[in-house]
């Protein structure tokens, strides 16, 4: 069973003294970006870092149920629904740890003469258990 690792959460992007703050409710989390498309980014990084070890996610909030009058400049504030992917999130953030496994010396001897990776068949059926 995989999971769907692309996210669409609402947010909520607020211009103010040249920058674009960006805050998505349903993840808690908050950034700010030069421009509207550095804030994307900056947005996409901070759900990343906020989900990067869950496996389950938050549900998203209708976009009609957001209450722009709770964020201080109404006149400059819009919500976008953002697609926040965290399969490449994590593929391009992590770093691999070695991590002693055991297995049967059969499947060990097979997995040699077969020139198969153990630890990408590890990381391949948790990735497919997790996600």
């Amino acid at each position: 069973m995989t999971k769907n690792t692309l996210l669409f959460y609402p947010t909520v992007f607020s211009e103010e003294d040249g920058a674009v703050n960006v805050r998505i409710p349903d993840v808690g989390a908050s950034t700010f970006g030069s421009d509207y498309q550095d804030a994307v980014r900056m947005a996409q990084d901070a759900v990343g870092l906020m989900l990067e070890e869950k496996t389950d996610y938050p549900e998203p909030s209708n976009l009609f149920d957001i209450d722009l009058e709770e964020w201080e400049s109404e006149e400059n504030t819009k919500v976008i629904i953002v697609a926040y992917d965290m399969k490449e999130y994590r593929k391009g953030r992590s770093k691999t740890v070695r991590r002693n496994i055991s297995i049967p010396e059969y499947l060990n001897n097979i997995a040699k003469k077969q020139n198969i990776n153990v630890s990408k068949v590890t990381t391949e059926a948790l990735e497919e258990l997790f996600f």
